[in-house]
């Protein structure tokens, strides 16, 4: 593998390719417009910024599983979902979410990953091999 290609950990099938959102706080998806993608959550560190289209780098979900679930499908349903998730901390309700909307979901990245990827960042998830690089 090339020093762009990182190894991961498949929770999600799935081959997505796009710009890197990180995020330093979890993320409840309740609190991001699904006609937007935008993150409505004051004080959030993506507050303002647009998930849509975007690889997702955040450490886990917070809220309930009901509004985590129901706040993932809007977004889906209005096409402003991420198109894969990168994610330190995997919750059940998060990973079945992903499974059942047939989006890409990894963890288990080594800490260089974290510390070489920034925003916008072009990155291609293919969970099928275990593998995220920086394109």
């Amino acid at each position: 593998m090339n020093n762009n290609t990182f190894t991961c950990h498949k929770i999600s099938e799935g081959i997505a390719e796009g710009g890197a959102l990180i995020s330093t706080d979890d993320i409840m998806f309740y609190l991001i417009d699904p006609k937007t993608g935008v993150v409505i959550e004051k004080g959030h560190a993506l507050e303002g910024k647009s998930v849509s289209g975007k690889i997702l780098i955040f450490p886990g979900g917070k809220g309930s599983s009901v509004v985590q679930a129901d706040g993932l499908y809007q977004l889906s349903i209005n096409n402003n979902s991420p198109k894969a998730m990168i994610i330190q901390n995997p919750e059940t309700v998060l990973v079945a979410s992903a499974i059942i909307m047939e989006m890409p979901m990894v963890d288990r990245l080594v800490p260089e990953f974290y510390s070489e990827i920034v925003d916008g960042d072009l990155i291609r998830v293919d969970a099928n091999n275990g593998t995220v690089t920086k394109l």
